[in-house]
């Protein structure tokens, strides 16, 4: 028996598909129609929608129900969901990236699913939909994503994109931290379009004549990776550093940073072509010469909001050899708060020199704790990477500053990224947000900056936190790009996750004092350490100040006027993405709804 149930009963009359008109603080709002609303769908209306996909329409089950005696969820009969062969698969692989990516809804950061209806040892444990949606389908063809779209625009329904569920602001459940439960959204699922097409001399639109790829929408980073390896000869593409990231999706279409960025650019940068469906549920193809302004937006202009790609084409570059090193300062080395302060603010202040020579630096900090791992140098071999981190090392010696480190080579990008890159741990609790350091915050505000990050672990007496750090220039590489990615990323030098950390269990209104610690307190912090800098629309904070500004500079008004053309009524929504600045989620944080007085 496996964790799918069929088509439940639903309350529903439905005449007209209008939500209803809610009012709070004073704003008259139109809503999306939930199950509670004689709009919501009849149980003939999903029947059809489930022969339309040929099936491919299921419940959207919590992981975690397999653990429990019954699912609860709103508009939806309770079911039974037990199964102890499941539960106990689902116990073992909680912190498997992989299953948790390959499951039709899970999300691999909990916060933002409200914890609900976890793995247990307790089947008589309550379980509800949480922040889920009600329904998934399981998208197989183009055609399935199609009647997903139109089902959801002319029944007025809350619309989610999912291909991974690897999304640290949880977006693709279609939640945010303040929401109470999961409330009639319809998903489509878009894993499994994972078909790839390799060429050695890209014949299409534009000036490109190198290798391509045309990839479909589901794959994810480490996979992509492994089939260009897999060419003769081997190529590389800028994907990011974690291998289940789903690469099409948000990824590219937040813009796309990771180990190569330095020498290629973003993610964004390398697309040549993407297919997709609209929201009107048409097929179409966008690139220089077709649809070029709905192309130029979906480089960057951020994920779900302009159209549903199903593929995309990709520039490839010959394989390069790479090396690189590993790096620890920690408490095996010094418990001397002032001496690791003073190694981060060593290592952080170089992050300009490292930049330079189109290197790449991820590293982890918490309190006590500082982790690089590693030091990326493509096209270098380790005499040449020791000789870059010399200044590094110098500096850190004449300061007696403690440390160990390794250096290794290889032939390819891909054996260093498989040998020398660390797989992170899912169903992680923690409150997300961050900056983007540019060159010139680097230069002349460097001792503040690492002031910032090294509070941001630490940013009250009773609220820890954590740090995970990508040191990288794009503009080396690529100093002028058309698209919508923010030109701040051009002068990049170190782009810092914060992380305010959670049990997940806190009460409605210490979630709120969190989220205010991380906009207000360390996010300030951040703000003032690099005024010259930016934030990243896929790994920021849902309550960003001006955040049209910050996440996409002066590419922001050209944004918002694509999204009135290609999303006039609001079908695809994410948080925080051009022009959703209308809607917001009321009720008791239940209901999308757009204001309209």
């Amino acid at each position: 028996m496996g964790r799918f149930i069929p088509l439940l009963a639903l309350a529903s009359s439905a005449l007209a598909w209008i939500g209803e008109v809610k009012e709070e603080n004073g704003v008259k709002y139109q809503c999306k129609c939930y199950s509670d609303n004689a709009c919501w769908p009849t149980v003939t209306d999903w029947t059809s929608l489930n022969t339309t996909v040929a099936g491919a329409l299921k419940r959207a089950t919590p992981p975690g129900a397999v653990c429990h005696r019954s699912l609860s969820t709103a508009g939806v009969s309770n079911a039974s969901t037990y199964n102890a062969a499941a539960c106990a698969d689902a116990q073992a692989n909680w912190l498997n990236e992989k299953w948790l990516t390959d499951d039709p809804i899970a999300s691999l950061w909990p916060l933002y699913t409200n914890n609900t209806c976890l793995p247990t040892s307790d089947p008589n444990s309550p379980c509800t939909q949480g922040f889920y949606g009600v329904y998934v389908i399981m998208a197989t063809t183009k055609a399935h994503i199609k009647a997903g779209v139109d089902f959801a625009r002319t029944h007025n329904l809350r619309l989610i994109i999912r291909n991974t569920g690897h999304d640290f602001l949880g977006r693709s459940t279609g939640k945010h931290l303040t929401e109470l439960r999961g409330y009639g959204s319809l998903i489509i699922n878009t894993h499994s379009f994972k078909d790839v097409t390799f060429t050695t001399k890209y014949t299409g639109i534009g000036n490109w004549t190198g290798g391509a790829a045309t990839v479909g929408i589901g794959m994810q980073g480490r996979e992509l990776f492994k089939h260009c390896f897999d060419q003769s000869p081997p190529v590389v593409i800028v994907g990011g550093e974690c291998p289940t990231v789903g690469w099409g999706g948000g990824y590219i279409q937040g813009g796309g940073h990771g180990p190569l960025s330095s020498i290629y650019g973003m993610g964004a940068d390398n697309i040549l072509s993407f297919d997709a469906i609209t929201v009107n549920g048409e097929y179409v193809t966008a690139n220089a010469v077709e649809n070029p302004d709905l192309f130029w937006a979906l480089k960057g202009g951020g994920p779900s909001t302009f159209a549903v790609v199903t593929s995309l084409t990709v520039k490839t570059f010959p394989e390069v050899p790479t090396a690189g090193t590993i790096v620890n300062i920690n408490s095996t080395h010094t418990n001397d708060t002032a001496v690791f302060n003073k190694g981060f603010t060593i290592f952080h202040n170089l992050a300009n020199h490292y930049t330079d020579h189109g290197m790449f630096v991820y590293f982890e900090l918490s309190t006590g704790r500082l982790h690089i791992a590693p030091f990326v140098g493509p096209r270098m071999n380790t005499t040449q990477v020791e000789a870059v981190l010399k200044p590094l090392f110098d500096q850190l010696d004449a300061a007696k500053i403690p440390y160990d480190k390794y250096t290794r080579g290889f032939p390819t990008f891909f054996q260093f990224y498989i040998d020398m890159f660390e797989d992170e741990q899912p169903n992680q609790n923690s409150i997300v947000g961050g900056r983007l350091f540019s060159q010139t915050d680097i230069k002349e505000r460097g001792d503040a900056v690492a002031e910032a990050l090294l509070f941001a672990s630490a940013p009250t007496a009773d609220v820890g936190g954590f740090s995970v750090g990508h040191i990288l220039n794009p503009g080396y590489g690529v100093p002028v790009a058309d698209n919508a990615i923010n030109p701040k990323w051009r002068n990049a030098s170190s782009f810092v996750i914060t992380n305010v950390i959670m049990n997940g269990d806190e009460s409605w209104e210490l979630k709120k004092e969190r989220e205010n610690i991380q906009t207000n307190v360390v996010g300030a912090a951040l703000r003032k350490a690099g005024p010259d800098g930016a934030t990243y629309v896929n790994e920021g904070d849902l309550n960003e100040p001006n955040w049209q500004t910050s996440y996409w500079g002066s590419n922001y008004p050209k944004l918002l006027e694509l999204r009135k053309k290609w999303d006039p009524e609001g079908v695809l929504y994410t948080q925080t993405t051009p022009g959703t600045e209308d809607w917001s989620v009321i009720d008791y944080g239940t209901k999308l709804c757009k204001a309209v007085s």
